[in-house]
């Protein structure tokens, strides 16, 4: 069952966003990790959409990028969460009800902006898209983005199909788990954060670039920039972080205004590393304010933000038995990246 519709399809795609919607539950708390305790007293908690997929959808269409969104949703209270934050922002949100209900996520938030993600995904294993419900869209599509969502990987073979070139977010990936490695090896630009391989981010990169279809791999490192790694190069390269336009509060969604940004350049025909710092300078504005997906970056912030200076002393690619610069996202989940 397809929910009502408010629009006609758009008649071609710069973005299809393919599921990750959901919404979050925000806990403000005074750091990270917390320490045991029967209970602990709060600011009063929040709840909004948010999620990767919807990050991305929300987040190129806030870059001027034509957006559709399929994804499974429940019929319940946060599925229409997710309908309300979606209407009217230009993304063409064309979900399926899920009798399993919307995904949801508990994300604790440390006063310096750092978070833990504790995420229901509910999908079962054997849910699946129709193809009637996503290969129209798809073939009006210039560009793909998979969230790692289960039945997401059934779409590659259609996708390679029609030629249509994708990308991906492993988020917090160890370079081991099964689950994330078909994303890995068969997407053509593949996102994810520093914080799950650690010192091995760079092998890890270097793996999905050499075994799979992957023309550029990008590993986000929190308030130490970003690591770039195509196939003409030796060892990843460092993009230094964006300066933030106001304080750091929350970074939830930051990895997924990374991926805008970059695919906003992309889709206009920058080089790999013009894309990373557009993709940076979006990640800094998302952490400058509470809550998921809350602020979004325009065109005219991407053109006019600085970027931070690069350190005098470059920074050890990862992976050569160097730590990683700057404090490490405390991600365990793909639901707000």
């Amino acid at each position: 069952m397809t929910f009502q519709q408010v629009s006609e399809p758009y008649d071609a795609y710069d973005v299809l966003v393919v599921g990750g919607s959901g919404v979050d539950t925000i806990v403000s708390v005074g750091a990270l990790p917390v320490p045991l305790a029967d209970s602990y007293a709060v600011p009063p908690l929040q709840e909004g959409a948010g999620h990767t997929g919807t990050g991305v959808a929300l987040g190129c269409a806030a870059l001027g990028l034509t957006t559709g969104f399929v994804d499974f949703l429940g019929d319940d209270h946060p599925g229409t969460l997710v309908r309300e934050r979606l209407a009217g922002t230009g993304v063409d949100f064309r979900p399926l009800l899920s009798p399993h209900g919307t995904r949801r996520a508990v994300n604790l938030v440390a006063s310096d902006g750092r978070r833990m993600s504790f995420y229901d995904g509910r999908d079962p294993l054997d849910l699946r898209m129709p193809p009637e419900h996503y290969l129209p869209p798809l073939r009006r599509a210039r560009h793909v983005h998979l969230s790692i969502m289960h039945f997401a990987r059934f779409l590659y073979d259609d996708i390679e199909a029609l030629g249509i070139p994708v990308s991906t977010d492993l988020h917090d990936w160890d370079g081991l788990t099964d689950h994330h490695r078909e994303f890995a090896l068969r997407s053509d630009l593949v996102f994810l954060s520093t914080a799950g391989a650690g010192e091995r981010i760079g092998s890890v990169m270097r793996e999905i670039l050499h075994e799979g279809r992957a023309e550029a791999v990008i590993a986000t490192a929190g308030a130490g920039g970003a690591y770039l790694l195509s196939a003409d190069d030796r060892t990843p390269r460092l993009v230094p972080a964006a300066v933030p336009p106001g304080p750091v509060v929350d970074s939830n969604g930051a990895g997924d205004a990374f991926t805008c940004g970059f695919l906003y350049g992309r889709l206009a025909g920058r080089d790999l590393e013009e894309c990373a710092r557009l993709g940076a300078m979006a990640g800094a504005y998302a952490c400058t304010s509470p809550g998921t997906h809350t602020r979004l970056a325009q065109p005219e912030d991407l053109r006019s933000a600085p970027t931070a200076t690069a350190p005098a002393t470059p920074t050890a690619p990862p992976g050569d038995g160097q730590r990683l610069a700057g404090p490490p996202d405390a991600r365990v989940s793909p639901a707000g990246a």
